[in-house]
C-alpha cells in the first residue's frame, strides 16, 4: 500500500506542543554505516518512541566467498518493535534500502516514509521476495512534516545522483537533529532541482542541536562536479563518435541516464536499454515522470541492427565488471545481439568501487583488443560522484551551524577527516563525537557523550536463501578452502575389532595434484593407520575423539610437509 502525505506547514512552536515534558536523553544508535561504506541504518530513541532512518546493505568484502551481501543486526530493535513509530528512507540506493525485505518482518513492519521514486524502487524490489511482508508506504514530499510519537520529521531537498533524495530534520524533545543522508550541492543539476539551501539556512537560524553528515568523500578536495559539466563532456563525445556508443553506468544513476537519453535524441540516435536493473529503473522513472523520453527513442534490442552504428546508443549495466552484467557478457562474447567491433565507443560513466580495479581493467583491456575506444572518468568528466567533497561539507556545516556534530557514512578514516573539517569551521572539538557501530550516543540540550552501552552489530550475512546462517565459523571454513583447499580422509572401520577394513581413501580439492603427490599420500595413509590403531585400543571407542585427532594430527603433518593448511575433513565409517 502506498499513501501520500500532504501536510501543511506548521510553525516552530508546534514542534514541541504535543510532547510531554520528560527528563530523558535522546539515544542515537548507529546499527551500521560508521565503520564501512554501506549497511546504513540509524536508530533514534527517546522514551518509548523510536524512529529508524535507512535500512541498507553492504556488499561483501574479498574475504567473504559466497556471500551475496551483509545487512544490519536488528536484535536491539526486535526487542522494542512495538515502540517503532516509523522508518524513514532518504533515497533509493541499495546501501540505504537493500535490507528492507529481510528486516521489516522482524521489527513489526512499521510504516515506511519516503519519496515517490524511492517507494517505487523498494516496492519493485519487494516483488523478488514473494513470501515477504506487504510493506506499508507513506509517500512524503519535500518540506512535508509528520508526527512520529514524540518526534516530528521535516524533509528538505538535497542533490545526489538519484532523484528524490531527502535530508531529514528530526525535531526531538531535546532539540533538532539534521540528518543529511547521501548528498552533494549541485547548482545546475540535470533532471532535478538544486538543493534547498534556503531551507537549510532557515534550520540553522532556528537552531540545530546536532548535525549528522555524509562523510563518503571527505578525503576529496574542492567542490563536487555538476551534472551539467558531465552533460557538456558527453555532448562532445556524442558529437564526434562515428560508431555505436555503449554507456555503462549504475542503473540507479537516473540523472545520468537522462543526460545520455537527451543527447541520443539531440544527435538522432536510437536507445537500447539492456540489463534487468537498468530496464526496471528506467521503467519506474518514466512512469513517475523523472525520466523524459520520446516514444520513438527507445527500441527493442532485437531491432539493434535495423539502424546504422552511428545512430545507436546502448545503455547497460556492468561498469564495475560484474560477472553477469551486460557489459561483461558483451566482453565475453556471450551476449545474443552485441559484439564489440572497431569504431565502438565505450563510456564508463562511473568511478571504480575499491576492490573492483583488476576486474574493470580486464574489461577495458578486452574491449580495446576488439577495437573499441574507451572513455572513463579519469580521462574526461564523464562521471560525477554523488557525495559532497570537502568544500561542500564545509558549506553544509556553515549553513546548519550545529552545536554538536557526528560524521556518518564511511570508514573511520573518512569520519575522522570529516570531524577535523568540522573543527576547522568552528565546531568545538569537545562537541564532536565519532561512535562505533552499535555504540549508544546520548544527547541532551547541553551535552553529547559516547556511552559504554552497545547494541549488537555483528555481520548478518545473506547467502542465497540463508539469512544469518553463515556465521564466522562457516566463513572461516570458506576462507580456508579458498586459500589452501580441502583434504578429505575416508576410513572404514570394523566396529567390533576397531581395525581398518580397507586402505583409507583420500580426496584432495585445491590442495595438491594427487597424481604427482604419491609419496605424500602414502605417508599420510600410514599416519592415519597409526592414529586409528592407537585410538581404537581404548575402550569404549570414542569415534568423535578419533575424528578430532585425525583432523588435528593430519593437519599438523601436512603443514610440516607443505607449509599449507587445507581444511581437513575426516570421515570415519563404522561397519
Amino acid at each position: 500500500m502506498i499513501q501520500t502525505l500532504h501536510k501543511k506547514s506548521t510553525t516552530r512552536r508546534s514542534y514541541y506542543r504535543a510532547v510531554p515534558p520528560r527528563e530523558q536523553n535522546l539515544k542515537i544508535i548507529p546499527l551500521g554505516g560508521l565503520e564501512e561504506v554501506g549497511r546504513n541504518m540509524t536508530v533514534f530513541e527517546y522514551g518509548q518512541d523510536i524512529v529508524v532512518i535507512d535500512m541498507g546493505l553492504q556488499f561483501p568484502e574479498e574475504d567473504m566467498p559466497g556471500i551475496d551481501y551483509i545487512i544490519p543486526n536488528t536484535a536491539y530493535l526486535q526487542e522494542k518493535a512495538k515502540n517503532i513509530r516509523g522508518v524513514i528512507i532518504t533515497h533509493g540506493h541499495y546501501d540505504h534500502i537493500g535490507a528492507i525485505p529481510h528486516i521489516m518482518p522482524k521489527i513489526g513492519n512499521p510504516p515506511i516514509y519516503t519519496a515517490a521514486l524511492t517507494a517505487a524502487i523498494i516496492k519493485k524490489r519487494q516483488e523478488d521476495y514473494p513470501n515477504g511482508t506487504h510493506l506499508n508506504f507513506k509517500v512524503v514530499r519535500k518540506k512535508d512534516r509528520l508526527r512520529l510519537g514524540c518526534f516530528e520529521a521535516e524533509f528538505f531537498r538535497l542533490n545526489h545522483n538519484i532523484p528524490d533524495s531527502l535530508g531529514v530534520a528530526l525535531h526531538t524533545p531535546v532539540g533538532t537533529v539534521v540528518y543529511t543522508g547521501d548528498f552533494k550541492f549541485d547548482h545546475s543539476p540535470v533532471g532535478d532541482e538544486p538543493a534547498d539551501i534556503a531551507h537549510l539556512a532557515q534550520l540553522g537560524a532556528r537552531g540545530v542541536l546536532l548535525l549528522m553528515s555524509d562523510s563518503t568523500d571527505a578525503d576529496t578536495p574542492g567542490y563536487s562536479i555538476s551534472e551539467k559539466t558531465i552533460q557538456d563532456t558527453l555532448d562532445d563525445i556524442f558529437k564526434n563518435a562515428d560508431g555505436r556508443i555503449i554507456a555503462a553506468t549504475f542503473s540507479s544513476l537516473i540523472s545520468r541516464l537522462q543526460e545520455l537519453i537527451y543527447l541520443a535524441e539531440k544527435y538522432h540516435r536510437k536507445v537500447v536499454v539492456d540489463g534487468y536493473s537498468m530496464k526496471t529503473n528506467v521503467e519506474i522513472a518514466r512512469n513517475l515522470g523523472y525520466l523524459k523520453v520520446k516514444k520513438e527513442t527507445l527500441i527493442n534490442i532485437e531491432r539493434l541492427h535495423d539502424w546504422p552504428d552511428n545512430k545507436i546508443l546502448v545503455l547497460c549495466t556492468g561498469a564495475q565488471g560484474e560477472g553477469r552484467a551486460v557489459l561483461m557478457r558483451i566482453v565475453n562474447k556471450e551476449h545474443r545481439f552485441i559484439r564489440i567491433k572497431t569504431g565502438d565507443t565505450v563510456i564508463f560513466s562511473s568511478s571504480v568501487i575499491p576492490g573492483n580495479e583488476r576486474t574493470v581493467q580486464h574489461v577495458k583491456d578486452t574491449l580495446s583488443r576488439h577495437g573499441a575506444k574507451i572513455i572513463h572518468y579519469q580521462m574526461m568528466d564523464v562521471h560525477a560522484g554523488g557525495h559532497a567533497q570537502v568544500e561542500d561539507l564545509k558549506m553544509m556545516i556553515n549553513l546548519v551551524r550545529p552545536k554538536f556534530f557526528i560524521p556518518i557514512h564511511g570508514n573511520y578514516y573518512m569520519l575522522k577527516l570529516h570531524a577535523e573539517l568540522a573543527r576547522t569551521v568552528g565546531v568545538p572539538e569537545k562537541n564532536i563525537v565519532i561512535p562505533d557501530n552499535g555504540q549508544v550516543v546520548e544527547v541532551t540540550a547541553k551535552n553529547i557523550r559516547l556511552t559504554d552501552k552497545r547494541a549488537p552489530t555483528n555481520y548478518i550475512m545473506v547467502d542465497g536463501l540463508g539469512i544469518g546462517d553463515v556465521g564466522q565459523v562457516v566463513l572461516r571454513d570458506r576462507q580456508m578452502m579458498s586459500k589452501d583447499g580441502m583434504f578429505t580422509i575416508i576410513v572404514i572401520i570394523d566396529g567390533k575389532t576397531g581395525k581398518i577394513i580397507q586402505d583409507p581413501d583420500i580426496i584432495s580439492r585445491g590442495f595438491i595434484y594427487m597424481k604427482e603427490s604419491g609419496e605424500l599420500l602414502a605417508q599420510t595413509k600410514r599416519k592415519v593407520k597409526q592414529i586409528i590403531a592407537q585410538k581404537t585400543k581404548e575402550t569404549p571407542i570414542n569415534w568423535a575423539y578419533i575424528r578430532s585427532t585425525l583432523r588435528d594430527s593430519i593437519g599438523q603433518f601436512l603443514y610440516s610437509k607443505t607449509q599449507r593448511r587445507p581444511m581437513i575433513l575426516p570421515v570415519v565409517i563404522e561397519v
